[in-house]
This record gives C-alpha cells, structure tokens and sequence, in this order.
C-alpha cells in the first residue's frame, strides 16, 4: 500500500510517499480500514516537528483523523463487519500508525459510524477537533444556556465546530475572526458577536457586549498572549479553557486567582498518550454523539482545502503558514 512515511523530525519534505505493506491485525479485537481521507490537524505538523510523544519510533505514519470502509475484522469483532463506513481518531502520534496511508488499523472499541449525511471526505475531518470541542465545552467547562462564551479563532478547524457545538447548546457566542469572509462563516453557525482581533482590542469589545461583566468562559485556543488576555475578558468566577500551554508569571496567577478564574486545560490525546482504554472508549461515544448532531442537522464540518495524499508536504506548509478556514483533507486515490 501507500503511505506517507515521517522518516525524521524537521521540515515538510521529511514526509515521503513510500510503498509498504499492509498492516496486519494487532489483535483479533482490531479492524483493518480501507481509508478514504485523512483529515489533517496542527498537531501533525508539530508532531511531524518534533516527534514529543514516541521520538525514538521513527520512520512513523502521522495523522489521527480517519475514515474509510471496513476491510478486514478480527474474530473478537463483534461490533462491525466488513463494508462498514467508519470513522475515528486513531493512531498517527508515534506509537500506532496512523491515518497518512491507504489502509490503517484501530480497535473496534475506538471506532464510529459515520455520520449517515456526511461523505467519507467529510467523515475524515471531524474526529479530533470534535473531540477536543466537546470536551472542552462539555467536560471542562460545563457550558450551558444562557451563558455566554468567546471563542478565539473561531473560523479555524477547532473554532469553526466550537462555535456550533456552544449554539447548540443554547449559549451566547462571541468570536475573534480576521477578515469579513470569516465573520459571514461563523455568523451562519450561531456566533452574534462579531471581533476582529486584528482591528479591535476583544477585552473591551467583550466587556461592552456583556454589560462590564465578562463572559462566563474563554475558549482559547491561540494561547499566549490572547490567553493571558482572557483573563480579563472572563467574569470574576469565570472559566478559561485552553488548547495550549502558556507560561504563568506571578502576576498572571495572582490576577486569575484575584478574579476567581477557572483554569482548565484540554488535550484529547491524553488517553492515548496514557493507554487509558475507558477513556478512549469514552470518546467514541462522542463521536456517536457528534454523528447524531450532525444527522440531525446541528452540526457540520468545512472543508476548506482537499488534496491528495501524496501532497501532505504542501498540506503541512498551509497549516504552518495559519489562516486555515476550516479543515484541510487529505484523499486516497
């Protein structure tokens, strides 16, 4: 089969198109996936940087996000036969393979349907930033109706399904976008108020559309100094939740604590980084969540750039260069 293969850390042009053979089945609980996309997040390209997770596991196939129909089952499967249209986030940190590749394999028990509406193309740039939404908004922060929350980036891969999972959710939505296009995008999935971080202090702009009293969460997922920042553009008692992992001086720990701010952190890959097996059963059953949503039609994915696999190179320098709307997805064939 094809796969892209991370032969080194460094640049794009690490990532090469070699023939390999097909995987076989780590276990007979497995399935092996005939993939038809890839999605493409920031963390390969860190990844594909710096290897932080299995650096001594090289050459590697990145990517977490995949989707494709059943090709082959163990005889401890019982939740999937051969045809099936699946997707999930599997793989592609170091210690599996992962999704850069025509075929992949993943425990049954980390494995979704698809959402019925969605194509395959579509199926395969949802997983991780699904994940990484709804357990920040959900788990973390326990957002509800009623309040209210900024999201900064919100056109982006993550902001653009953190927009429309806090509408959902029947929560008050302000953004930070760049440029008008973005703003008309996040309108028409729920946002009402409109920031653009590159003309407009968000602090202020946060202030005013709550009365002086700031939103009841940040979702962050700049970092740095859009972080620190956050602090005073949440209420006193507020919550922040962050992607990212932004250095805390004194004075900014003593500012959260003096505003009686909740600082949470969201990383989805922790259970897999940790082989914790429940936990990474747990989110599948997001995905199955996120799939009736978007069934339902309360939920959708962007994609705003599809190549071909043997163009991850090039898709890793758009991500690197930011601006990104959307999802960037790589396809098979």
């Amino acid at each position: 089969m094809k796969a892209i293969l991370m032969t080194a850390a460094g640049s794009p042009d690490l990532l090469q198109l070699r023939e390999i053979p097909l995987p076989e089945l780590p276990s007979q609980s497995h399935l092996r996936v005939k993939l038809a996309a890839v999605g493409i997040n920031p963390l390969d390209t860190k990844l594909r940087a710096k290897p932080a997770y299995c650096p001594d596991k090289l050459p590697a196939i990145l990517g977490c996000d995949g989707a494709g129909i059943v090709d082959t089952i163990g005889t401890a499967v019982t939740r999937f036969t051969v045809g099936d249209a699946v997707y999930f986030c599997n793989g592609g940190i170091g210690n599996e393979p992962g999704c850069y590749a025509e075929y992949t394999t993943v425990h049954e028990d980390y494995c979704a349907f698809k959402p019925a509406n969605l194509s395959l193309h579509e199926s395969a740039a949802l997983p991780l930033v699904l994940i990484t939404v709804w357990e920040a908004l959900v788990e973390r922060v326990n957002l509800q109706a009623k309040q209210t929350i900024l999201i900064h980036a919100a056109a982006g891969g993550v902001g653009h399904i953190a927009v429309q999972l806090a509408h959902h959710l029947g929560a008050h939505v302000a953004v930070t976008v760049s440029d008008n296009r973005k703003a008309g995008l996040v309108q028409g999935l729920g946002a009402e108020k409109i920031i653009y971080y590159r003309e407009q202090d968000f602090v202020p702009e946060v202030l005013a559309w709550t009365a002086d009293k700031g939103v009841d969460v940040v979702f962050d997922t700049v970092g740095g100094e859009v972080f620190l920042r956050s602090f005073n553009a949440a209420r006193i008692g507020g919550k922040v939740v962050s992607l990212l992992s932004t250095p805390l001086s004194l004075a900014d720990t003593q500012l959260a604590r003096l505003r009686n701010l909740s600082l949470c952190y969201e990383l989805m890959l922790t259970p897999q980084v940790m082989h914790l097996h429940d936990e990474r059963i747990r989110q599948r059953k997001i995905l199955e969540q996120g799939a009736q949503l978007v069934e339902a039609g309360k939920l959708g994915v962007l994609m705003s750039t599809v190549m071909p696999l043997k163009d991850a190179a090039h898709a890793h320098r758009l991500i690197e260069k930011g601006g990104i709307t959307g999802k960037v997805v790589l396809v098979m064939g």
